[in-house]
């Protein structure tokens, strides 16, 4: 049926699986007499068995969704993928998805595809219209595709970064619709940034009959940011969100989900990518979501839920503890974060000491972010880069929930930071006390003159 199953296969139901899809495959034939350039044949054994002799890839030279002849098990592979994927994003909110694929190539360069895709349908235009997140990978994909992106910056409400929709409007009025390729906005995102205003973009795109393409990094996760596209489709205009594999299944990086609602428009960015295409990315996510099952899955997503619940808490009590505060960002499902105003005010270094104390003691994902970081990045200059804001209030410290995340994972973590920042309150103490003897002597040696 192409679906999901229910529940999770063992890894025995798996391998004799695959390994029937590869007897399909010309070059795993008995009789086989290949005579061309490209036959599947692998020298080592060890790499054979780690693609589980699936050697051709997916797609044909023009088309990544194509069937290949020689190739039926992989081209199955392909196709149940993309099948069971598209089942998956229905269950995680996006319900009226219409067409996906696997593409072997992480979210940076799916959202160049997709922009090379639409520039056969706007010749004319050289802008994209990005409302600012301070995120190399996605900047770089409008630069890689030969485009021009014109940053919005973000407005502040409260202590959250969020979209500016008049600036978004007026930048559109001011630079003609038919010079805009797209929209480029962002659901998936650290905070005190938010998910963009998917729903008043789209609405803002279909008035004005631009395309909108959403990064959707490690929204998949997420039953807001999943909304957030389901209804941006439902009022306006989306025509394509694009998802990493290994932040939202939890499989090794190289590979990403392109989706949308228009299948016409999906099949144009699948046959623009050129030749055939490695499967392992898409062997990868087959794998693990025939090992969940949907109920696995859906199981996944309830617990990252608590634990972000759990984060935000013990997070709070931390910084009361240490007279800082747990920013108040209710718009962002996944990314938390911590204001570190005492940190800066005492020490100018203090602030990137404490990212490295943690990485040092093994605390990975955690984002320190200082006042005024100024970052150029092909030949754009970001003022308070990583802060997604040319001036935000305060320096602060980034923690998520992602999927996978245990209660031992956020102990460790809160225990860890806990005493990193106690060796600075001690530090300061000692300082201070070192300053007040330095007075004191001071103002002695004066009395005696």
């Amino acid at each position: 049926k192409g679906k999901c199953p229910e529940d999770g296969w063992d890894e025995s139901t798996i391998e004799l699986f695959l390994h029937e899809l590869a007897i399909m495959d010309s070059n795993n034939f008995l009789g086989n007499c290949g005579v061309g350039e490209r036959e599947g044949r692998v020298v080592s054994g060890l790499v054979a068995r780690r693609h589980y002799r699936l050697i051709h890839g997916i797609g044909r030279s023009g088309d990544i969704s194509a069937v290949q002849p020689k190739a039926a098990g992989s081209s199955l592979l392909n196709k149940l993928t993309n099948s069971v994927v598209l089942d998956v994003i229905k269950l995680a909110g996006v319900r009226t998805v219409t067409s996906c694929f696997v593409v072997p190539m992480a979210t940076g360069m799916s959202l160049t595809l997709c922009f090379l895709t639409l520039r056969h349908k706007r010749p004319k235009a050289k802008y994209i219209i990005w409302p600012r997140i301070d995120q190399k990978s996605c900047f770089k994909s409008m630069i890689t595709a030969g485009f021009e992106p014109v940053v919005i910056e973000n407005v502040l409400e409260g202590d959250e970064l969020r979209t500016d929709l008049k600036a978004v409007e007026a930048k559109i009025k001011t630079l003609g619709a038919e010079n805009i390729l797209c929209v480029h906005s962002t659901t998936s995102c650290f905070a005190p940034r938010v998910p963009d205003r998917l729903e008043e973009l789209a609405v803002i795109c279909a008035n004005y009959d631009i395309p909108h393409i959403v990064n959707n990094a490690y929204g998949v996760q997420s039953s807001k940011c999943m909304h957030l596209i389901q209804q941006g489709a439902r009022v306006g205009r989306i025509d394509a969100f694009v998802q990493s594999l290994d932040k939202n299944f939890m499989v090794p990086v190289g590979g990403a989900i392109i989706a949308g609602f228009n299948e016409s428009f999906i099949q144009e960015i699948s046959k623009m990518y050129p030749g055939r295409a490695s499967a392992s990315p898409s062997l990868d996510v087959l794998i693990t979501l025939l090992s969940l099952g949907t109920s696995g899955y859906k199981k996944l997503l309830k617990e990252r839920k608590e634990m972000f619940l759990y984060l935000s808490s013990e997070l709070k009590n931390l910084a009361d503890n240490h007279n800082e505060r747990l920013l108040d960002t209710p718009h962002n499902p996944i990314s938390l974060a911590m204001s570190l105003k005492n940190l800066d005010e005492t020490n100018d270094a203090a602030v990137t000491q404490l990212g490295s104390m943690l990485f040092t003691r093994q605390v990975s994902g955690a984002r320190v972010v200082p006042c005024g970081s100024i970052q150029t990045v092909n030949n754009y200059t970001f003022k308070g880069f990583m802060s997604h804001a040319n001036d935000y209030p305060c320096a602060y410290l980034n923690a998520a929930s992602a999927i996978g995340i245990k209660k031992q994972d956020v102990d460790v973590f809160l225990k860890r930071l806990d005493k990193c920042l106690k060796t600075f309150r001690k530090e300061a103490k000692q300082e201070e006390s070192i300053n007040k003897i330095s007075d004191s002597n001071a103002a002695t040696e004066q009395l005696e003159d």
